[in-house]
Formats: structure tokens, sequence, C-alpha cells
């Protein structure tokens, strides 16, 4: 018998030697998932004890983040705009840099109660889209994705999160083939230079799919593609919120103001990166 002080003790050093960021953290994220109980619960038992197969399959969880597996893909879940999402090996595991996009949105968007029609263009997990409906709760969203298994996962998480019947998801190129005008448009498009990937942590490079990471020789080759689509779905008076990668966002902003969008703003995110670039179309003049 072990007690949970004593594995939090011998999972810490384990990942410290493995050159994990936060051990002890990472440590109790693994045992609290294994016991089924908050990570909060371990403060109150540090004696609790445990037996033989519960101490084997948290070090078998441990060898897991010492090969650098995240600890959102070991959960199989990722908290993200303070929702839980579930993630799968086709789906990016959304960082808490993304949250720019959503804070972005909803600072465009004057009137909250307004029916509003979105468009989530390369929609993963679905984060960005359902955390934004989660805030709009008369608006209505569409999510495109060229993978099954991520639309898959974005479905799931609609319905987890009782969204399922404002959330819709299509297969789809970018915005190829697809009707109608939108109040907002979202993209997290991957912006990684192809030959940086490489050199990126082992929790990128390893375990992230890497369709969602690849740019392009320049990182800018997803918003080519989904320039003119934008401009094109996008409803007098609306706006396309993309993220980008460091040091992206003029050449972004130039990439979709050649498609007759104007800039409203580039926002940064906690650690002043520019992480985001916000365009809109001009709204019609009254007649």
């Amino acid at each position: 018998m072990i007690t949970c002080r004593q594995l939090l003790d011998r999972l810490t050093e384990a990942l410290r030697a493995a050159g994990v960021d936060s051990p002890r953290l990472d440590a109790r994220l693994l045992l609290a998932h294994l016991l089924g109980v908050e990570s909060s619960w371990l403060f109150s038992h540090p004696d609790h004890l445990l037996d033989a197969e519960q101490e084997a399959a948290a070090l078998a969880l441990g060898e897991r983040r010492c090969r650098r597996e995240p600890v959102s893909r070991i959960l199989g879940r990722r908290e993200f705009w303070s929702l839980s999402f579930r993630i799968g090996p086709e789906t990016l595991d959304p960082r808490p840099d993304t949250e720019t996009i959503v804070e972005a949105a909803l600072g465009v968007i004057a009137d909250r109660q307004a029916t509003l029609s979105i468009l989530d263009l390369g929609t993963g997990s679905g984060c960005l889209l359902l955390a934004l409906l989660s805030e709009l709760p008369q608006a209505e969203g569409l999510g495109i994705d060229i993978s099954g298994e991520a639309l898959a996962v974005a479905a799931d998480n609609a319905g987890r999160l009782s969204l399922n019947h404002r959330a819709r998801f299509a297969r789809g190129d970018w915005g190829r083939g697809i009707d109608g005008l939108f109040d907002v448009i979202l993209a997290n498009p991957p912006y990684i230079r192809d030959q940086d990937i490489d050199g990126l942590d082992p929790e990128v490079t390893v375990f992230e799919p890497r369709a969602a990471l690849a740019g392009g020789a320049d990182g800018l080759d997803c918003y080519r593609a989904l320039a003119a689509d934008a401009a094109r779905l996008i409803r007098p008076g609306g706006a396309v919120v993309v993220e980008v990668g460091q040091g992206q966002a003029e050449a972004v902003a130039a990439i979709l103001g050649a498609q007759g969008l104007s800039l409203v703003e580039i926002r940064r995110d906690l650690g002043g990166i520019e992480r985001c670039v916000v365009m809109s179309r001009a709204a019609e003049p009254e007649k």
C-alpha cells in the first residue's frame, strides 16, 4: 500500500527527471484522473491509501507523461473558456492563447442577445464555435473541417455542452462550397512553417496532428486558401476573426485585406504576442 502523498512524490520526481515543466501539477492531475476525483481532493486526503493496482495504473500514466505525451491527451479532454472539451488524435489541443479569439469575437458583437449566424472554418474539437455559442444564447453556428474524425469529436462536444440544437458540423475544405452569409467567421488555421515543426516541443511534434500545424513554407498557405471565401461569406458589418502565429499579423491582415476586408483590430494574447486579427466588411449604406 502507498499513500497519495508518497505516490505524488514518486510521480513528481519521475516527471521532473524527464524534463516536464510542471511535474507536481501534472502528477496531481494524473492521479486525480485515475481516482475519479478533483485534484483539490488530494490536498485534503494526502494519507489516503492506494492499492497495488492503483499504484501501477498511476505509474503507467506517469510513464506516458514522461514520454512527453500532454496531460490533456492522456485525459482525453481539455478545459477551454471554462468548458470541458473532449479531444482526439485528429483534433488540435486547444491552447489558452486561443481564448483570445473568443474574446475578440465577443468584442465586436454589439448585442449578445441578437440572432446571429457563426461560421467556424477548421473547427477541430469545436472549441471556438461552442465557446462563442455558450455566450450568445440566440446564435447558431456551422463548423467545417476536412477531417471526419474531428467532426465527430466536435459533434460530441456540442452534445455534452447541450449546444447541439444550435451547432451543426459538416465536412469541407475551408469555405469552398458553402453558401449564405454569416455575422461572424472564426478560424484557427495551421500557421507553423513546415520547416519549423520538428524543432518544437515533443508535446507538439509527436502528439499534435501535423495537418493542424503545417502552414506551408511561410506559414500562410491556409490564410490564402480561406481568404476569398471568408470575404464572400461574411455579412456586411460582420467580422472575420482569425488566430495567427507570432509575427504574422500584418501579413495575414494584408491577405484578407486584398479580398476587400478592412482591419478592425490586432489583439494580443496574455503573453503580449499579436495573436488575433479581426477584419470586417463595411456595412452597406442605408438607402
